[in-house]
């Protein structure tokens, strides 16, 4: 009996050195972007670009991810998903290192691209290799992978603004040195813990032959189509709030400090609704939350357009709605696959296609915003693609598989 129980906890440290690993990278894969939100204001005084300009940071994160998302699958094959992953969270570190550069003000822009082109193959691979190394706990290490995320990126926007003033007077010099801590500050550790879980893969791939990496049948798979529109709409949501929430909430007449609790709190709860995501996608919850999820959203909307001076209370239902569908299409990315390969393949093309649409989010959103004055009508914009949502999650949710026969 001894022997048994030494044999089976040799065999779970691997896999807990895998949940570990998992994590701190996951831990990576948003602050880099939700910590803008709350400092925007401080970038477009110390800059001088507008603020509806630098809406499109968000905008430009997007696009990269739409274009770099389908060779995320191939890099992966060439590379292994262990040796991929790594290579990316260092180009997203120099990326972040680039953006905070004091001087021109290209440097932004640069930074900003090199961190999409890094996060569009993390956000790619990731969930393969949660289809890979968890295949029969899929739900659950999704709604902890988005849960990470959503806490990270919670976390990142609430100390975005505190240590923006903890670290310089000067207004460049502080949001610099936040976007710097608050996107590369575990960026070390998480890199070394994910190459002591990979070496083995990452040498062994250094050996072997390469591997051909097409998939191009995925872009004509209807049950591929349906997980990408849902990823796109659902993306379209988060993206816009956790851009401008801030923004709106200081058109309250809240202080920026409280503006950038308001996007922490949404966060948090979208950890909330991630951490639900495996309990609510059980049984014939897989069926039915997909389309039905979208009511919760579009009751926080509705309540922010007619109660605006409401909208710390507004954020936790829209971060609830929005941690349960991110965690629901990253399911939909492994659940709709029968392996590993396939699953890559659809997070790839998903992507691409998802977050093309998302792209036009937040840049549309400032854009109706300051053409009209008014919150209201942009506010419509969430309305639309939250029943969109909800429409196409009907379609998704049926049991399919991708490529199947192919």
């Amino acid at each position: 009996m001894t022997e048994r129980k030494q044999r089976e906890r040799r065999e779970r440290r691997p896999l807990l050195f895998a949940i570990i690993a998992l994590c701190l990278v996951a831990t990576l894969m948003r602050p880099a972007v939700t910590a803008v939100g709350p400092v925007i204001d401080r970038i477009s005084a110390d800059t001088g670009i507008p603020l509806a300009l630098l809406g499109s940071l968000s905008t430009i994160v997007l696009i990269t991810w739409a274009i770099v998302s389908p060779f995320a699958h191939g890099f992966g094959r060439r590379l292994g998903l262990g040796g991929a992953v790594l290579a990316a969270m260092g180009l997203l570190a120099a990326g972040t290192i680039v953006r905070s550069l004091p001087g021109s003000t290209a440097w932004l822009w640069i930074g900003t691209a090199i961190i999409g082109i890094a996060l569009a193959i993390g956000n790619v691979l990731l969930p393969a290799v949660i289809k890979r190394d968890f295949p029969l706990r899929v739900p659950m290490m999704m709604g902890v992978y988005s849960a990470i995320l959503g806490g990270a990126g919670a976390v990142a926007s609430g100390l975005a603004v505190p240590i923006a003033n903890a670290t310089g007077s000067d207004t460049g010099t502080g949001w610099r040195l936040s976007l710097l801590l608050t996107g590369a500050a575990v960026a070390p550790l998480a890199l070394l813990a994910w190459w002591l879980v990979s070496r083995h893969e990452i040498r062994a791939m250094r050996a072997a032959a390469p591997v051909p990496a097409s998939r191009l049948g995925i872009w004509r798979d209807p049950v591929a189509w349906q997980v990408a529109g849902y990823m796109g709409v659902q993306s379209t949501t988060f993206y816009v709030l956790v851009t401008w929430i801030a923004t709106m909430s200081l058109d309250t007449g809240r202080s920026d400090t409280l503006a950038g609790i308001d996007v922490m709190v949404y966060q948090v709860f979208s950890l909330v609704g991630s951490l639900t995501v495996a309990l609510a996608m059980r049984g014939r919850g897989a069926r039915l939350t997909p389309a039905a999820l979208p009511l919760l959203g579009i009751a926080g909307i509705a309540g922010l357009m007619l109660w605006p001076d409401a909208i710390g209370f507004w954020v936790v239902p829209l971060g609830v709605f929005s941690g349960m569908s991110l965690g629901v299409s990253l399911t939909l990315m492994a659940e709709r696959a029968r392996d590993h390969g396939a699953s890559s393949a659809l997070s790839g093309m998903s992507q691409a296609v998802g977050y093309a649409i998302a792209a036009v989010g937040p840049a549309l959103f400032g854009a109706v915003h300051a053409i009209t004055g008014s919150w209201t009508l942009a506010l419509t914009i969430l309305l639309v693609t939250m029943t969109l949502q909800g429409w196409i999650g009907v379609y998704a949710a049926r049991d399919r598989f991708v490529l199947d026969g192919r």
